[in-house]
């Protein structure tokens, strides 16, 4: 084999290779301890980043697999991730899970604008430019994984267009905040008794709430055939072809008309929704709307067989083509950005716990909300119901309800953000 690897097919090997290694290994007792400090998804993206750093494989040819990746498995992945949301079982979670959940939403979308604002105070730069390189459009995909995951993560990269070197940035950022704040929810998990008699919560719904769960957890699973596997791709991909027909009409049609608004009046604010634009942005609007849409029908009973396993996988795949393009090197050698970039996000997080905690001792909300409320937003399905399930085993996929609703909005909700820090800017 010659380095550096050209050959898309056996750079997609290597990469799939990679990615299985990493989640074996995963279950293995004897990395038990590497994983519990170190994310699989993490590794997903920095081992094939390592892979490109030291020229293994080229990073040009890569960019066709980032296409297929970005292109096809992308909105495939929403759509199997979203067709598993039970609206019905969400509701009866209770107006404080979902007035935590949707709390823990809001501050994300404007602990963004509000962390860039205090920032620039000391650090003018902050808001200067509109290129690739420009610090919210990196934001902004931390804003898609921290309300939704890491599929609206990505998806942010492509709608706003934020540099390789930035995006590897606010990869770390994202990881190294997020996992840190999940201790804490940990930590809190085991003195939740405790935090609940500070707010003065009920906790008795989450009794009745792990004995429904636990029915409704027997009921759902069985062993997948042949058949499902295949309705699994007919749905993840037949709704994937459905959106790219509809947003290659209304992408073209939408940005005529903003073009249209903005040459007779170039300060108009329709500026701030260019981003509407790009037919990448209906593409995954679309996938992400169809797959809610079809979450009311039989298509909902394919979680039972793995739907969501599969839309996880793609999505694992897509993050591999996207370490493919970072290069180690260049971003220690721009440690002068990072370290705002980090700066950043601790004053984010800031702004999410405190709002979080006050609305939650107005509405003396149990801490287990609280918990999984911020979880299903920041960590997302792969750790939501670890934190729901160091409460109550039986609760994990309570976690995972939460953390798939915000699959479904948290496209809309990281767009939202975008225009609130892409305002400071303008």
């Amino acid at each position: 084999m010659v380095f550096p690897v050209e050959n898309d097919a056996i750079s997609l090997g290597i990469l799939v290779v990679i990615l299985a290694l990493i989640f074996k290994t995963h279950t293995m007792p004897r990395f038990a301890g590497f994983y519990k400090y170190v994310p699989a998804l993490l590794l997903c993206y920095f081992i094939p980043a390592i892979v490109n750093s030291l020229g293994i494989i080229d990073h040009a040819s890569s960019d066709r697999l980032y296409f297929m990746a970005s292109r096809f498995l992308l909105p495939a992945s929403l759509v199997l991730l979203c067709v598993n949301i039970d609206l019905k079982g969400v509701f009866r979670l209770g107006p404080k899970a979902l007035i935590m959940f949707l709390t823990s939403t809001v501050s994300i979308i404007i602990g963004a604008p509000i962390a860039l604002w205090i920032a620039s105070r000391f650090a003018p730069e902050l808001l200067q430019g509109e290129g690739p390189d420009a610090i919210w459009r990196g934001l902004a995909t931390i804003a898609g994984s921290w309300i939704g995951g890491g599929a609206n993560q990505t998806a942010m990269k492509e709608i706003y267009g934020a540099s390789d070197a930035l995006f590897s940035a606010m990869i770390v950022v994202d990881v190294f905040v997020a996992n840190i704040w999940m201790a804490f929810l940990l930590f809190g998990a085991g003195i939740s008794r405790k935090l609940d008699g500070k707010l003065k919560a009920d906790n008795s719904a989450i009794a009745d709430l792990q004995e429904r769960v636990e029915k409704q957890q027997k009921a759902a699973a069985r062993i997948a055939s042949f058949t499902d596997i295949m309705m699994i791709l007919g749905v993840g991909f037949g709704m994937t072809a459905a959106a790219h027909a509809l947003s290659g009409t209304l992408g073209p049609a939408v940005g005529a008309r903003i073009s249209a608004v903005l040459e007779s009046n170039p300060d108009s604010w329709v500026r701030l929704f260019t981003s509407f634009g790009s037919t990448f942005f209906w593409l995954v609007v679309m996938a992400t709307i169809g797959g809610v849409a079809l979450s009311f029908t039989r298509a909902r009973s394919l979680e039972g067989v793995g739907a969501s396993k599969f839309g996880s996988a793609f999505l694992y795949i897509l993050v591999g083509t996207i370490g493919l393009h970072m290069d180690i090197g260049k971003l220690l050698s721009e440690w002068h950005v990072f370290k705002y970039i980090l700066s950043l996000g601790f004053m984010w997080i800031l702004v999410h716990i405190s709002i979080l905690l006050l609305v939650g001792k107005i509405i003396r909300a149990p801490f287990f909300f609280i918990a999984v409320g911020s979880q299903a937003n920041i960590g997302g399905a792969a750790s939501a119901p670890i934190v729901a399930s160091a409460f109550s085993p039986a609760l994990a996929p309570v976690g995972v309800l939460l953390a798939v609703l915000g699959y479904a909005v948290g496209t809309f909700g990281a767009i939202a953000c975008a225009i609130l820090m892409q305002a400071l800017t303008v």
